[in-house]
C-alpha cells in the first residue's frame, strides 16, 4: 500500500515533504505528533498518505463508544485507540498511560481541538507528553504550497511559553486548505 500512497500524494496530488522524514527510521516509537493548521477535513487523508509515504504508524484516540462493530474495526486498522471520556480520571492522565500499554505509539492530533481559526493552541498535548516522557513531532498541513513539512523530536522543557513560542514559529506562515482559518 505504500506505493500506492506514495503514487497519489506525490503524483496525483502533487504534495512534497520536507525535513525530518526519518523519525520512524530513528527507532522513535513514541511520540506526540501535532498537525497544523487544521482548517478542514481535507487535513485527514492527507494526513493518511503522508504517514504511509513516510512509513510510519500513528495513532489516534477517540471516545469508547466509537469502538464498537463495525465502526470499531476501522478505526482500530487506522490506529485509533479508545478512551473512556466519562470517567472520573484526568484526561491527560489517561492518554499519558496509553504510552505505556503500548510498545510503539504515536498519537497524532491537532493542537487546535477544532477546525476553526484559534487564537491559542489548546495544551493538552503538551502536558500528555510532558507527563508520558515523548517527544512532540511537528507537522504542517501547508495547502498554499503542497508541503508537509516535519520536525526533528522536541521535548518540552519546564518554560511552558518558551516551548509554545517554539512550537507556534515552526508553523509561521503557513496556510491550511481554509486560509481564513489558519
Amino acid at each position: 500500500m505504500q506505493w500506492l500512497a506514495k503514487f497519489i500524494y506525490f503524483k496525483i496530488l502533487g504534495w512534497q515533504i520536507f525535513g525530518n522524514t526519518s523519525f520512524s527510521k530513528e527507532n522513535i516509537k513514541k511520540a506526540i505528533i501535532i498537525a497544523a493548521p487544521h482548517t478542514s477535513w481535507h487535513d485527514f487523508y492527507i494526513g493518511i498518505l503522508l504517514r504511509a509515504a513516510v512509513g510510519v504508524k500513528t495513532n489516534f484516540i477517540g471516545k469508547k463508544e466509537l469502538f464498537v462493530f463495525p465502526l470499531g474495526w476501522f478505526f482500530r486498522v487506522l490506529g485509533g485507540a479508545p478512551i473512556n471520556r466519562h470517567s472520573n480520571e484526568n484526561k491527560v492522565d489517561a492518554i499519558a498511560k496509553l504510552f505505556g500499554e503500548y510498545d510503539e505509539f504515536r498519537m497524532t492530533l491537532a493542537p487546535e481541538g477544532t477546525r476553526k481559526k484559534v487564537e491559542s493552541w489548546r495544551t493538552g498535548f503538551y502536558y500528555i507528553a510532558k507527563q508520558a516522557n515523548v517527544p512532540i513531532i511537528m507537522f504542517t498541513l501547508d495547502f498554499e504550497n503542497k508541503q508537509n513539512k516535519i520536525s526533528e523530536p522536541f521535548y518540552p522543557t519546564d518554560d511552558v511559553d518558551a516551548d509554545f513560542k517554539f512550537m507556534y514559529n515552526f508553523y509561521k506562515g503557513v496556510k491550511g486548505k481554509i486560509p481564513k482559518y489558519s
